[in-house]
């Protein structure tokens, strides 16, 4: 059986998986997976008040080293559909382009490498190893019941991935221009400074908590917080909103709340911040009367694949396709990649990104089949990768 990687992406296009919707698009996955040998588990997780959202893992062989493919059929909202030229769920082709909601982030990335496996296994080429696909429902949601939990269920199975392709869009205006070895974290900041009301014609009589806001937030914010690693650029912090709600002009407000977003790289851990956040409030108030609470937030940690057998082979795949080299990177924001590294090995590579999360998103056909070229190159020399020796489970298998 063999597996264009057209009609799949548009296939997958049509269900409008918006998260946290599956709307049938996992199932067309495994109808295409289940025909080439895969094994399938469709597996739903749902944390407290969350939704419940569906997963899937396939695998095909049982040795090692197991090479898996992470990605997500779940995609965000098309907005005003009028703004399209097309409809954002009709897959259409138009002048060697595929549009639709999903095309780049991420159906045809999934796509071309369900088309990859196909090519291999119809060459008769042997497996050399197992070859898996970890496809979530809610990365473009909270990714609470997702990637991780499916990650907890593979380790107690104690089943291992050896390494991981995540088929994110990295490359930002051609093919083969970048892949991601890693990810900056990103930890947010809710800060409440309090104070007492008061009418501001007799300011004596308040605690206006509005200048100490404003002070705090410039002591975390009017300095570099690094020059940058040797992987990394340098770590960014961005105030995202400062709130009063005071509607009356002559009212010194109880409260003022900030939030921020601080984007760090390996010179940090979400825990270091929050401490040196923690003492720089501290130092702006000491002395000074009122309180502030604060709370932060880590959506994952910063990590590196250091350059090795994985990047190596997805940088000799990109070249013998496209003749050129992709540049390693660390750039952007994050993915659930921040979640595999924990337990493998991982690089991101997949299409261009430029029209991702935008209207009339859309893929050339040109990269779509060169993408399922890398991707069956990449599956051509996994065999050669070493066994993953991390623990599985608080052991080593």
């Amino acid at each position: 059986m063999t597996i264009d990687a057209l009609p799949l992406a548009q296939a997958l296009i049509r269900c409008p998986s918006v998260t946290p919707q599956d709307a049938g698009a996992l199932g067309v996955l495994e109808d295409a997976l289940k025909p080439l040998g895969f094994v399938c588990h469709r597996l739903t997780f749902q944390a407290p008040g969350t939704a419940p959202i569906e997963n899937l893992y396939a695998r095909l062989g049982d040795a090692g080293p197991n090479l898996c493919f992470a990605g997500h059929t779940d995609v965000v909202p098309p907005g005003e559909s009028k703004a399209w030229s097309v409809d954002p769920f009709a897959a259409e082709v138009h002048n060697g382009k595929l549009y639709g909601r999903g095309a780049v982030d991420m159906k045809g990335a999934i796509a071309a490498f369900v088309a990859a496996v196909s090519r291999r296994l119809s060459n008769g080429k042997p497996l050399d190893g197992s070859i898996s696909l970890l496809i979530t429902g809610d990365e473009e949601g909270d990714a609470v019941n997702g990637t991780r939990p499916v990650l907890e269920w593979l380790a107690e199975r104690g089943e291992r991935l050896d390494a991981c392709i995540v088929g994110e869009p990295t490359n930002p205006t051609e093919m083969g221009g970048m892949m991601k070895i890693g990810r900056r974290g990103s930890v947010t900041g809710r800060l409440t400074v309090y104070g007492a009301q008061g009418h501001v014609a007799y300011p004596h009589l308040a605690d206006n908590p509005l200048p100490r806001l404003v002070r705090m937030l410039d002591a975390i914010a009017s300095e570099p917080l690094d020059p940058g690693t040797e992987h990394f650029q340098p770590s960014t912090l961005a105030l995202t909103t400062i709130d009063v709600g005071n509607t009356a002009g002559n009212v010194i407000p109880a409260a003022g709340r900030a939030a921020f977003n601080i984007r760090f790289n390996d010179a940090h851990t979400a825990a270091g911040l929050e401490a040196w956040v923690r003492r720089t409030f501290d130092a702006v108030c000491a002395g000074q009367s009122g309180a502030y609470d604060l709370t932060m937030t880590c959506s994952g940690d910063s990590f590196v694949t250091a350059p090795g057998p994985l990047t190596d082979l997805v940088s000799d795949s990109v070249a013998a396709v496209l003749g050129r080299r992709p540049e390693p990177s660390t750039t952007g924001g994050t993915s659930d990649a921040r979640f595999i590294k924990n337990y493998c090995p991982v690089v991101e590579f997949g299409l261009v990104g430029q029209t991702m999360h935008k209207v009339d998103e859309h893929v050339a056909l040109a990269d779509l089949d060169a993408l399922t070229g890398i991707y069956a190159a990449v599956l051509d020399g996994f065999a050669r990768l070493p066994l993953n020796t991390r623990p599985i489970n608080g052991r080593t298998a």
